[in-house]
């Protein structure tokens, strides 16, 4: 093997980089808790009380004032006691479409669970024989 000059000797060893067999160099004493404060936790950091299993809650986040919640619709078929929907009733299943002819959701609607089932059959079997619109323009 020929020398050269300024050249460092390589050998299997030497080979792997900085860090050596043994892992990196150590790089002087410990500090508990690390090098940075009390107040520098990263994200991922959790301390004691910060809303860990158990722990009490921050409230570190001003809370959302909430308007006054309008109140509970009663299903207005319900109300009426009706038993099935009818499909041929034009003029109640047009109270719940929007101007372009879309269901109304439930929750806008207030109507109950059972009934907006009934409600979206019927308008779907009277837009196929044409007595309500599919779209409105």
């Amino acid at each position: 093997m020929e020398r050269i000059e300024g050249a460092v000797p390589t050998s299997p060893a030497s080979s792997q980089g900085p860090i050596g067999p043994s892992g990196p160099a150590p790089m002087g004493p410990r500090i508990p808790g690390g090098d940075r404060g009390p107040g520098d936790r990263g994200p991922g950091d959790r301390g004691p009380g910060d809303r860990g299993p158990g722990g009490p809650r921050r409230e570190s986040r001003p809370r959302r004032e909430k308007g006054r919640r309008p109140r509970r619709r009663v299903c207005s078929f319900c109300v009426d006691k009706v038993k099935d929907i009818d499909y041929k009733d034009v003029v109640r299943l047009r109270r719940y479409l929007t101007e372009r002819g879309k269901i109304l959701p439930r929750r806008i609607s207030g109507n109950c669970a059972k009934h907006q089932r009934q409600l979206t059959v019927a308008i779907k079997r009277a837009r196929s024989i044409a007595l309500l619109p599919f779209t409105q323009e």
